[in-house]
């Protein structure tokens, strides 16, 4: 999926993030864990309610910490998506996001969130010296069958790179912006990504996570 959004520059990008962003084979899936040097909402306090109304629809949430495990487990589905479940697990127990991601139009990713995916966001891919950024160009809601342009009052930014410390890591950097209040949410870390079969057992020489 990541692979035909992003076209030729994919070759260019290091051989982990080619891992990460390229396809997973089937009965496989692709687990990442590592620690997020900060994660969590930044934003202001009269927003904590609506962040509590997304916590529940596994978008966004209102816990902010620093050291915080993860887990990331991306899973290709038979339409061609690609699902994703990102655990944070913060002191006072476990916040999940969750989302499913489609090549696009013009070279977009279509990234709906939630656990209905009510949430749209359009990214586009540009790969970077260092990695590969996707920003935000567009959002949607999802009323049943029902496509919503929302104006862009928000904006999303992922940096993927290579760990200039340990190349066997990445590392991910993650911001929310809100027109007029600024950055809202942001998890920033590194981690360990590889492939398992679904099973959690290595097949045809894939490697199993750390």
């Amino acid at each position: 999926m990541y692979q035909q959004a992003i076209g030729g520059g994919f070759a260019v990008l290091p051989p982990s993030l080619r891992r990460y962003f390229g396809a997973i084979p089937r009965g496989c899936e692709g687990v990442g864990r590592g620690v997020y040097e900060h994660a969590g909402y930044v934003g202001p306090r009269f927003l904590r309610p609506l962040m509590r109304l997304f916590a529940g629809r596994g978008v966004l949430f209102p816990d902010a910490a620093t050291s915080v495990p993860f887990t990331v487990v991306n899973t290709p589905e038979s339409d061609g998506s690609l699902s994703a479940c990102r655990d944070f697990m913060f002191p006072g127990g476990r916040q999940r996001m969750v989302d499913a991601m489609t090549a696009g139009p013009d070279g977009l990713i279509v990234d709906r969130l939630g656990h209905r995916g009510g949430l749209e966001v359009r990214l586009r891919p540009q790969v970077r010296a260092d990695g590969l950024r996707l920003r935000s160009v567009a959002l949607a809601l999802h009323v049943g069958p029902i496509r919503i342009p929302l104006p862009s009052v928000a904006r999303v930014t992922v940096d993927e790179r290579v760990d200039s410390d340990d190349p066997s890591r990445q590392e991910v950097d993650v911001r929310v912006r809100v027109r007029g209040l600024g950055e809202v949410f942001r998890y920033r870390g590194r981690f360990v990504y590889r492939i398992r079969s679904v099973g959690g057992n290595p097949v045809g020489g894939v490697v199993p996570p750390a």
